[in-house]
């Protein structure tokens, strides 16, 4: 309960559902998970554990297998409803982020970025432009590369990939996709 200007004791709809809670035993005001990541100031979310990066993906790639994890690419983009879920919704469950944490780097790329990306092949892109090159079109979407660079060089920029995810699943089918592309290497 809270008090009014007078001091009087006065019932407010928080108090009210606190109560009930209590009476029925049963949580009716509950608080979603919140999300550890925030907005940048690109307008895309980062974690703390997202992989911080010089964007040579050969060499995020080697770092990222000598720390026995997987290296995969999200796309995101500033005012993405569908980033924003899934940086709000998915990412904010301890199980789904730990999961993907202990054995992904993430490397976060805005989709009509200007910073200079160093592909396998040596060639550098601005983010925009190597989004492009991957036929990345939409937000989020996630690249997933296989655990070692060796002859990704030779391979069309679609062909080094392992797996992507390029629309937004439900939370459950989301942590399927990062867990079959672990089991398959």
């Amino acid at each position: 309960m809270g008090e009014d200007a007078g001091g009087n004791a006065m019932i407010t709809r928080r108090s009210l559902l606190t109560m009930a809670s209590a009476v029925l035993g049963t949580p009716l005001l509950t608080m979603p998970a919140r999300s550890k990541a925030r907005l940048g100031e690109d307008g895309l979310y980062q974690s703390d554990w997202y992989l911080e990066s010089f964007l040579d993906l050969a060499d995020d790639l080697a770092s990222t297998t000598r720390d026995g994890k997987r290296f995969a690419i999200l796309w995101g983009l500033r005012n993405c409803p569908a980033c924003r879920r899934l940086h709000e919704v998915h990412m904010a469950d301890p199980a789904t982020e730990a999961y993907i944490r202990g054995n992904f780097n993430i490397l976060h790329l805005n989709i009509l970025g200007a910073r200079e990306v160093t592909d396998f092949d040596g060639t550098k892109h601005p983010e925009k432009r190597f989004a492009a090159r991957y036929g990345i079109i939409g937000t989020p979407a996630i690249q997933f590369f296989p655990s070692s660079a060796a002859g990704l060089a030779d391979r069309q920029p679609r062909d080094r990939e392992v797996a992507r995810m390029e629309t937004l699943p439900e939370p459950e089918p989301f942590l399927a996709i990062f867990r079959k592309v672990l089991q398959a290497s």
